[in-house]
């Protein structure tokens, strides 16, 4: 099984790339927007902590190894226990990102702006994974577990393309 390196080294590529994005070639002068910066950072590091978990189940279902599969049992009953907890934070920092840029860049870039509309687009997708989390957390069904799942990879693919658009 190669596809958990695969997966690592994407995320550990996601991480470092968006803070050599961040940090050296996107350096404003306004404390306030890089504290906007700071809060994308720490709300992306905490999205793919909770994007983390299909990965888990996903090992955990396709392994042959009993230990992996233990450990990761284990760590995943461990890590569903501040799944929401960590996807409410987390969208309380990038609620924070958000203001603070419509706020800041708004007025200077347009609100129509492509990196701003992909912005209101990942926040649309979010609330739509949260309303699917919620649904799955109140009953669980395998429709609503594949809902939830699409939504959050749908998040994904819009909060990557929102990130990577320059301003």
């Amino acid at each position: 099984m190669v596809y958990h390196r695969l997966w690592m080294f994407g995320n550990l590529a996601a991480i470092v790339f968006s803070m050599v994005y961040i940090w050296f070639f996107r350096p404003h002068d306004s404390s306030l927007l890089i504290a906007a910066q700071l809060l994308a950072q720490i709300g992306m590091i905490l999205f793919l902590v909770n994007l983390n978990m299909y990965f888990i189940f996903l090992v955990i279902r396709k392994t042959s190894v009993r230990k992996v599969k233990i450990s990761l049992a284990k760590f995943s009953r461990y890590l569903m226990k501040w799944h929401i907890k960590i996807a409410l934070i987390a969208t309380t920092i990038i609620i924070g990102h958000a203001f603070i840029n419509l706020y800041k860049l708004g007025p200077i870039i347009g609100f129509t702006h492509l990196k701003l509309i992909t912005g209101y687009l990942a926040i649309a997708s979010l609330s739509f994974t949260l309303v699917a989390g919620y649904l799955r957390h109140k009953k669980a069904s395998g429709f609503r577990r594949k809902f939830h799942l699409i939504t959050a990879f749908v998040f994904l693919g819009i909060f990557l393309l929102h990130m990577f658009i320059f301003i």
